[in-house]
């Protein structure tokens, strides 16, 4: 996995709101996902290009339409590598004081 692609796709309100939208509900076609945005057909393909190359989509065909899935893995592996190591500390600090206040009170 490329954490930069993943960082990139990320960083873009627009393609966000995309995976927002699958999170919702997968396997969506193109029409579907350009209907609930302002802009051109092709801006949303751009978009998902991005999402796709950077392993957060997946685009099937199921006959004559495209559908488009979200897969959370990279998005996992990010906090796994990045957001996890950096809390776990401040989580157990957290546990511990809150098991010292219920003994003492």
């Amino acid at each position: 996995m490329d954490d930069d692609a993943v960082f990139k796709a990320l960083a873009d309100p627009t393609r966000r709101h995309l995976l927002d939208r699958l999170h919702e509900r997968d396997g969506r076609t193109l029409s579907e996902l350009e209907s609930e945005l302002e802009m051109s057909r092709f801006g949303v393909m751009k978009h998902l290009r991005v999402l796709e190359a950077a392993g957060l989509i997946v685009a099937l065909r199921s006959g004559r339409e495209k559908l488009h899935y979200l897969n959370p893995v990279p998005i996992r592996l990010i906090h796994d590598r990045w957001i996890d190591k950096y809390t776990e500390g401040h989580v157990s600090a957290l546990a511990r004081l809150k098991t010292t206040l219920e003994d003492t009170a």
